[in-house]
């Protein structure tokens, strides 16, 4: 099947990250939240790096008023009934998720593809609950979305070829380089990334060095761009937490512990960047 409309739902980071690269890549996108506050802070998100790239000479303002074009807003899922894709990039809560897409699935066409941006739950077990499972299909890409070139192609247990092969060109064609998988809890880059922050918060908690320390020594020890905890942060800790208990409980293996510095910053509040303090504190 051809795409030529794409729907988004949610206008957080992510969501807004997708509809900015899909509208650049010339596809129609409808970009849909619960609220117009929401729907008006992504777009304008959007809007301000469309001007920074104007303001660096990567884009002219002919093109911004191109991509401007293609972008809509709306605050009813109705609006995704005539879209050959709906991308979801909400909580990630896997209750919710499964509950959208049932919705999802009874706005759009027959053909319609419904993918989820979740980044380690089970696509066959969202997929189950919509009554149509062959087109549910995993498409997690990675934060922030116009730079990050990954997006991994995860379908359920009965997602169709087809849909895999229509994401997988779809994925390519807004510019991304796309990974198709099996399904497994936290697919490739979870299932690596967030036990290896998981373990230097454990590092953290049993005093063995300061987050200052034990960033400081991934990046020069192990060439790492950013420091693990730091990268938690970036993330948001209430994200890891979430990531790392879902491992816990799907696999009962005890090296997916959660370390209990996770849940303290949690229940404190201090998530990371989008909150101000987390491992570090970005207030002052």
């Amino acid at each position: 099947m051809a795409i030529s409309k794409i729907g988004v739902l949610g206008a957080g980071t992510m969501g807004a990250g997708i509809a900015q690269v899909c509208a650049e890549a010339g596809y129609t996108v409808v970009l849909v939240d619960i609220a117009e506050d929401f729907v008006t802070r992504g777009f304008n998100g959007i809007l301000k790096n469309w001007d920074k790239a104007v303001s660096r000479g990567k884009k002219t303002a002919e093109d911004v008023e191109k991509f401007k074009g293609l972008l809509s807003t709306a605050v009813d899922n109705n609006a995704f009934s005539d879209c050959d894709i709906v991308i979801e990039a909400i909580i990630e809560n896997i209750d919710i998720k499964k509950k959208v897409l049932t919705e999802l699935a009874g706005i759009v066409g027959a053909d319609a593809i419904l993918a989820t941006n979740t980044s380690a739950l089970s696509i066959t077990e969202i997929a189950a609950a919509t009554g149509r499972p062959d087109k549910i299909i995993g498409m997690h890409f990675f934060n922030p979305v116009p730079a990050m070139k990954l997006v991994e192609v995860i379908p359920g247990s009965e997602t169709s070829q087809e849909v895999v092969d229509v994401v997988v060109d779809l994925s390519k064609k807004i510019g991304k380089e796309p990974v198709p998988m099996k399904e497994s809890p936290g697919f490739i880059v979870n299932r690596i990334l967030i036990p290896y922050i998981n373990e230097a918060a454990i590092l953290y908690q049993e005093g063995v060095a300061p987050a200052e320390e034990i960033d400081k020594a991934m990046k020069l020890g192990a060439n790492m761009p950013m420091g693990p905890l730091a990268l938690a942060d970036l993330i948001g800790i209430d994200v890891c937490l979430m990531i790392m208990t879902y491992f816990w409980n799907e696999f009962g293996d005890s090296k997916y512990r959660p370390a209990l510095s996770f849940k303290q910053k949690v229940r404190a509040g201090h998530l990371g960047r989008k909150t101000g303090k987390g491992f570090f504190d970005y207030t002052k």
